[in-house]
This record gives C-alpha cells, sequence and structure tokens, in this order.
C-alpha cells in the first residue's frame, strides 16, 4: 500500500491527515488518552515535548553560513510576514473584545486567532512551491522562515499591542531549545544532519497531539468563519509580501504569494500560549479551531493562487509534464 504517497498527494497532508485523526479521536472519544495511560496517553496529549523536540531539531537544521541572496529574501519575508501580523493585532484590538467575540456571525474570533493564523508562513508548502515556480535562492528562504516556527512571535506580538503580558523567562523558555538546537548543529554538521533527519519525521506526531486538542463540534461551529480567516491571511498578509518581494527582496512577487499561508505548526499557538497566560485559556479552543481550519484553507489555495501568478509573470515556468525551463 502506498499510504505515504496518498497522503503527500494532500497539500500539507503529513500534518494535515494526523490532525484530522486526532480530532476525530478526541471528538469521538475524549478519553482515550486518560483510559490507557502510559505512552498512548503521551502521544495523544504530548503536544508540547513533542513541539519543543522538533523546534530543537529545527535550529539544528539551520546552517549559519546562508548566501546573502538567501538571506535577503528570507529576511524581507519574515519581517514583512511578522509587521503585517502585528499591524492587523494592533487594528484588531481595538474592535474585538478582550476575550473574543461570543456570539453572532463571528463568534469565536479572538485577536489570538487573529495573530496565530498570519504571523507563521507554512515553511514546507513554501519551499515545495518555489522548488517549482522559482529559484533554488528563493527556495532557501526557508530557512529564516524556521525562525517564525513556535509560539514566540506570537508572544511578542501579543505582547506589543498590550493585549497580554509574559515573564521574561517564558520568552526565553519559547526560544530556547531552537537556540540550543542552532548551536549545535552550527558546531557540528553531523549533529545537523542527525537532528535535521527528525524535521520531517516529527510533523505527523505533533498533527496528531495537534489535532487531540480540537474538537470538530468547535470547527463546525466556526467553519465558514475559518474558511474566511484562511481567506484573509492570504489576502492580508499576500499584498505586503508581494510588494516586498518586488521591491526589496529583487523577485517578481511569486515568493510573497507562496509565503502568504498559516503554518500547521501555528495551531498549536493557541494551547501553548494560554499554558502560559491563562488569561487565553477560555478562547484557546475556538482559536485552535480556526487556526487548523485557516491552514487547510490556505494549504489548497496558496499553491492554486501562486502557479496562476508565476504563470502569468512567466517566472519559473514550467513545461508540460512538469518540468521547469528557463
Amino acid at each position: 500500500m502506498k499510504i505515504k504517497s496518498a497522503i503527500e498527494r494532500i497539500p500539507g497532508g503529513m500534518m494535515l491527515v494526523p490532525l484530522l485523526l486526532g480530532a476525530l479521536l478526541n471528538t469521538m472519544a475524549p478519553g482515550t488518552g486518560e483510559y490507557f495511560g502510559s505512552f498512548t496517553k503521551g502521544m495523544i496529549g504530548g503536544t508540547v515535548p513533542i513541539l519543543a523536540v522538533w523546534f530543537f531539531c529545527i535550529g539544528a537544521s539551520i546552517e549559519l553560513r546562508a548566501t546573502g541572496v538567501v538571506l535577503r529574501k528570507s529576511g524581507t519575508l519574515v519581517i514583512t510576514k511578522i509587521a503585517t501580523a502585528w499591524g492587523v493585532a494592533m487594528l484588531a484590538a481595538m474592535v474585538i473584545p478582550e476575550h473574543g467575540i461570543t456570539s453572532g456571525v463571528f463568534a469565536g474570533l479572538s485577536v489570538l486567532a487573529i495573530v496565530s493564523a498570519m504571523d507563521m508562513t507554512n515553511g514546507g508548502l513554501y519551499a515545495s512551491l518555489m522548488n517549482q515556480y522559482g529559484t533554488k535562492e528563493e527556495a532557501g528562504a526557508f530557512v529564516l522562515m524556521s525562525l517564525e516556527s513556535g509560539p514566540l512571535m506570537t508572544m511578542v506580538i501579543l505582547g506589543s499591542a498590550g493585549l497580554a503580558t509574559f515573564e521574561p523567562q517564558h520568552f526565553i523558555g519559547a526560544v530556547l531549545p531552537f537556540l540550543v538546537g542552532f548551536v549545535l548543529g552550527n558546531l557540528d554538521s553531523d549533529l545537523r544532519e542527525f537532528f535535521g533527519k527528525a524535521t520531517t519525521t516529527l510533523i505527523p506526531f505533533f498533527g496528531f497531539a495537534l489535532g487531540n486538542t480540537i474538537n470538530l463540534g468547535v470547527i463546525l461551529d466556526t467553519g465558514l468563519l475559518g474558511v474566511f480567516l484562511g481567506a484573509a491571511v492570504i489576502v492580508i498578509t499576500g499584498i505586503p509580501l508581494i510588494l516586498a518581494d518586488r521591491f526589496i527582496g529583487g523577485g517578481n512577487g511569486t515568493a510573497g504569494i507562496a509565503a502568504s499561508s498559516s503554518a500547521g505548526a501555528a495551531v498549536a499557538n493557541p494551547v501553548i500560549i494560554a499554558q502560559m497566560n491563562p488569561a487565553f485559556a477560555p478562547m484557546a479552543q475556538s482559536a485552535t479551531a480556526l487556526v487548523a481550519t485557516s491552514v487547510i484553507v490556505t494549504s489548497v489555495l496558496v499553491p492554486v493562487i501562486t502557479a496562476l501568478y508565476a504563470r502569468h509573470m512567466g517566472s519559473g515556468a514550467v513545461a508540460k509534464g512538469g518540468v521547469k525551463v528557463h
């Protein structure tokens, strides 16, 4: 059976399929982890430790010596994405109640959900798209995009917008596994290769654990709103990213469109942040559901839009049979 191949045909499938399975389990049999206990409970409820190991391995996989083109492209896209999310957070904080919207069409929407959906790019999806429609250097911009992984940027945005306060050690704790991995990976190339292999292996495991924080009933309740949020992420972050790529990054905008997705790891941010700041606990579940829907929507739409934009611009034209010609 070609299970892996079938899953990989789905955009972001190695993340989204286990996430959906976990959500089904949590919806239909929410006490499974407690019932079996031991390692089964650890796998079902191990979102934070699994992600901690993943962040460590991501850090270890990043090589300090990157070309100027890669750093320029990476920095442009990452800073633009984070700055856009920060600006949206500032505006949203003026109109959205502190604990989110609790009634009406936008029930469940919160600044936490918006920031979590907008401030991280699906780096794997971006790299895959730029390998097909861009250049090797543009695909390499995935390097700095890994710095967005985890709750750190979300914490910084929420804190700077005056929506939350975090103890200094929480900021350090959010980035410390990444930094330790980064140092070790650059001190020893063998360690970088060893730990780097785990970055893809761990994805279905934290996807499954993340799914077990989601009740599909909540997704059904917020489904249309989640679709709207996903579309908003593409439009609101995509336009600045296209402009930044064209006028600062030296590209034609294709990389900007490819970077306008929601990262799969962002699904974990509401829960992790709620653990560090209980004030976010009431909105964590609905925010998780909204971000999960946004991940699905952007994983499907961003490749389509990127392909159309690239063909319109004539960048990395794809010939018959999918072979790129220059």
